[in-house]
């Protein structure tokens, strides 16, 4: 981040991108922002490219590997990705079938991010939930009026 211009390069120096303005270059800038961030910013679909960050897997292997996901909730993640672009599937002829997921070159650009993610929200939970409790203390228990 560029902070005398408020700016960030991107990856390859493709371009100069002023977030700090985003709205004011048009709506369509707002609007990609968050298609993507939809997208990539969920908690599962983080969890799921962190998770294959360094090999392909199984759905089984996923599901053991992703605490709290359900079966469904993992398949539609998986298949929301793969629509994006960011995973692949493998289906091998095999009896019993066998399935495996692993990362484009597209969602391995997001490892770093999403660990950079986790890596922050485990080192800061504990301040959060602080946080969360002295607020919920404060406040009316049925979100009385402001």
């Amino acid at each position: 981040m560029n902070a005398a211009k408020g700016t960030s390069v991107s990856p390859g120096d493709r371009g100069v991108v002023d977030y700090e303005h985003s709205c004011e270059a048009g709506p369509e800038v707002g609007r990609t922002i968050r298609d993507v961030l939809d997208r990539v910013g969920d908690k599962w679909s983080l969890l799921v490219i962190a998770t294959l960050r360094e090999e392909r897997m199984r759905f089984s292997e996923l599901l053991r590997h992703i605490p709290g996901i359900s079966q469904r909730m993992l398949t539609l993640t998986l298949r929301q990705l793969e629509r994006d672009g960011l995973i692949t599937r493998t289906a091998y002829a095999e009896v019993p079938p066998r399935v495996e997921y692993e990362l484009t070159a597209l969602g391995g650009t997001l490892v770093v991010i999403a660990r950079t993610i986790g890596d922050w929200a485990i080192a800061h939970h504990g301040e959060i939930e602080r946080s969360r409790a002295r607020y919920d203390a404060r406040r009316p228990p049925h979100g009385g009026a402001e």
